[in-house]
């Protein structure tokens, strides 16, 4: 398919580029940055300019980048009332929804800046979940705009740099995305992890110092209980 895109890139030139840009950052499953790499050698090469490259795929991340903001801000909340009314998602409690909804909020702008340009595989989900989470608008595009910068100025310009080998190039810069993607992933389990080690702990302490001041009681409850008086 991607052999398909590059041809389509070369015979139509900008418009193709544009539509398939639009359609990867709306959350299709296919590679807009590689386009861009190859857009960025063969502007190398005279076929294309690389000055109306960068507006043209700016526009169109952009503007699928707010199409799916758009969706999530309409339906978002007929979703999640959808997945609570499934089965196969009860494993998907409230309290683990609405943490998970929380950590969002707080994340949410270098969640957006980050995939824009690096992790580019989770923009169209993370698009959702601003426009389901009512993320300000104002903010969301001012994130989103400044991450798409970097994402269409870095593929363009190492196209453009190693034209000769943009293909090498575009797959050292994929592997280095996905050992990022890999390592963010086992940074945030392993915070959850110790997480739920010191919470255990804690829970685990409360239960001892309950315990002790119960044996506690019972000793002072059982040495001033004594035999009863007997009157003359």
């Amino acid at each position: 398919m991607n052999a398909f895109f590059i041809s389509a890139l070369q015979q139509y030139g900008y418009p193709v580029l544009w539509l398939i840009v639009f359609v990867a950052a709306a959350g299709a499953p296919i590679s807009g940055s590689l386009l861009l790499f190859a857009a960025g050698a063969f502007s190398a090469f005279g076929d294309l300019n690389i000055f109306i490259l960068f507006p043209v795929a700016l526009s169109a991340a952009v503007m699928g980048d707010n199409l799916t903001y758009f969706i999530g801000r309409r339906v978002g909340t007929s979703l999640l009332a959808w997945l609570e009314r499934q089965k196969r998602f009860r494993w998907i409690s409230p309290q683990a929804l609405e943490r998970g909804r929380v950590y969002f909020r707080r994340r949410a702008a270098w969640a957006i800046f980050i995939t824009r340009f690096l992790i580019v595989v989770l923009g169209g989900a993370i698009n959702l979940l601003a426009g389901l989470e009512q993320y300000p608008y104002r903010n969301f595009l001012f994130w989103d705009v400044s991450g798409q910068i970097l994402g269409a100025i870095i593929p363009l310009g190492l196209g453009y740099l190693f034209a000769e080998s943009w293909e090498e190039v575009a797959g050292i810069f994929g592997a280095f995305a996905g050992l990022f993607l890999v390592c963010l992933v086992a940074i945030v389990l392993s915070v959850l992890f110790a997480r739920k080690i010191r919470q255990a702990r804690r829970t685990s302490a409360a239960k001892a110092r309950t315990n002790e001041t119960l044996q506690l009681l019972e000793s002072k409850a059982g040495q001033s209980t004594g035999p009863l008086p007997i009157p003359d």
